[in-house]
């Protein structure tokens, strides 16, 4: 009975170690799928063959058109400050740039967009149908109201001053178009990851990009051209005219019908695709968060928080106070912004261009060499500060360049290259960085995933030096002791009049 059982145990055995002969091979060629698709994607980019943009032309256009109209009220945001700079003050001004903050706190509600849907809609239609037409709806609203809160004269009222611009009440609005507008992102950023076929996966940085570059371009740079009346009267007009071509309220009223009628297409005609069972979101609210710190405890993500916070700290200084110094040496505003707006205008084209450089398995080849450029741009910019003051006849007599001669046409030159290899540099390690959050992103928590990478470069972007507060706010002390001084010699006149009564004395004879 004993050697019955041993001879049991001993076949029980071999049978157990022969069915883990036959798995070990199998899980040993077996990848995770991120590292397969990462393979693939990279096996096909070097063989040319791993980018089918007919495959996915249709949905590349929606992202672009999407990613276009996020850029639009971060366009319109840009430009109230100069609508109102002469109006309103720099702790005004300071107020209302708060409207950026839900792009840097949206973090906080990814995990809701990931996980709270509704199925039978499609889990990012669920979020992005509604957050766009209310969007829609508020800028249709505000058509009727932004001109008060600019407090621009009622029209047709010739004889009504200009109120005082209601600052808060255009911080409010904006902020919650830009909260809507961020968690727009957080549902576009996860959608792409599904929407997209694995191998263009790396082409939604280039839509990202392009799309809201175009959009802020649009509602930035040619809203304020085609709102200026001086520029619309020397380039578009035969007779001159006193107001410019549009309103802020009709701009703001034709991309609010675009929102919805962009809307309307995608709730009925565009169809969310099956994800991959291991791409299906499984997980309720409380494991989303609790997924996501896993995730900011992984080593490789600390690692690369650390170079996203610091990464800019080179050249922030630079890309912040230079514009400033230039035209405080001398050059004109109108002129720096005529070079920098037109160059700007080829961040539009260069993420299209760069999009099969950084859409491969190793998107951050990009990068590595696109920021020693950047640093290099930084030093261009140094070097443009003292070169401005010599041009314009503001230099000291201890200048580095104090002997130094040169036109106002090859310094424009000099701007010229220096913003060009700026663009350059700063589209390609946006794209590439992009690209790469793409690629490691998880579709199961893709628009949580993306977010808490898009929130890490945001906040490094941040971390630059400024231009120095306490120079801005001491004109306005030098504003106030003017009526003092307007005041003191008024009653000293007073007696001077007192003669006055000197001559009256002609009915006398």
């Amino acid at each position: 009975m004993d050697t019955l059982r041993v001879r049991v145990r001993a076949r029980v055995g071999a049978m157990a170690a022969e069915i883990r002969r036959r798995r070990e091979p199998a899980a040993a060629t077996e990848e995770p799928a991120a590292e397969k698709d990462a393979a693939a994607a990279g096996a096909g980019h070097a063989e040319g063959k791993g980018l089918n943009i007919m495959k996915d032309f249709g949905s590349l256009l929606l992202l672009l058109l999407l990613y276009t109209l996020q850029g639009i009220p971060m366009g319109l945001s840009g430009s109230i400050p100069f609508l109102l700079q002469k109006r309103i003050s720099w702790t005004q001004q300071g107020t209302f740039s708060m409207v950026t903050w839900p792009f840097s706190l949206k973090l906080f509600w990814a995990p809701l967009v990931d996980s709270v849907f509704v199925p039978a809609f499609g889990r990012r239609k669920s979020w992005l149908v509604p957050v766009q037409l209310l969007c829609g709806g508020l800028m249709i609203w505000g058509q009727y109201r932004i001109d008060a809160w600019l407090g621009e004269p009622d029209d047709g009222d010739e004889e009504t001053e200009e109120r005082a611009p209601e600052v808060r009440t255009l911080t409010l609005y904006f902020l919650g178009l830009f909260a809507l507008m961020a968690t727009q992102d957080i549902a576009v950023d996860g959608w792409a990851l599904t929407m997209l076929s694995r191998e263009n996966r790396g082409l939604a940085s280039t839509t990202n990009s392009v799309g809201q570059t175009a959009g802020f371009f649009t509602a930035y740079v040619g809203f304020l051209a085609l709102n200026d009346a001086d520029t619309c009267n020397r380039y578009l007009r035969f007779e001159p005219l006193d107001e410019g071509i549009i309103s802020l309220g009709g701009f703001m009223a034709f991309w609010g019908y675009v929102f919805i009628f962009t809307t309307l297409y995608v709730m009925f005609f565009k169809r969310e695709e099956k994800a991959d069972p291991d791409d299906e979101p499984a997980e309720g609210v409380v494991d989303t968060y609790r997924s996501l710190w896993r995730v900011l405890s992984l080593p490789s993500v600390r690692q690369l928080a650390v170079v996203l916070l610091t990464a800019r700290a080179a050249f922030g200084a630079a890309d912040a106070a230079t514009s400033l110094k230039i035209v405080e040496y001398g050059m004109p505003k109108e002129d720096l912004a005529f070079l920098t707006t037109l160059l700007g205008s080829a961040g539009v084209f260069l993420p299209a261009l760069m999009g099969r450089l950084v859409a491969g398995h190793r998107p951050l080849r990009s990068w590595r060499w696109a920021y020693p450029l950047r640093l290099l741009v930084g030093l261009l910019y140094g070097l443009l500060v003292p070169l401005s003051a010599v041009t314009y006849g503001t230099a000291g007599a201890g200048s580095w360049f104090a002997g130094v001669e040169l036109s106002r046409p090859g310094f424009a030159c000099l701007v010229v290259a220096a913003v060009l290899l700026h663009e350059v540099a700063s589209t390609a390690m946006f794209v590439s960085q992009m690209a790469f959050f793409s690629q490691v992103s998880d579709p199961a928590m893709g628009g949580t995933y993306m977010t808490l990478l898009n929130t890490v470069s945001n906040f490094g972007s941040k971390v630059r030096p400024g231009p120095n507060p306490e120079r801005r706010p001491k004109p306005q002390p030098k504003h106030k002791p003017r009526p003092k001084a307007k005041r003191g010699p008024k009653p000293k006149p007073k007696p001077e009049p007192s003669p006055k009564p000197n001559p009256e004395p002609e009915p006398e004879p």
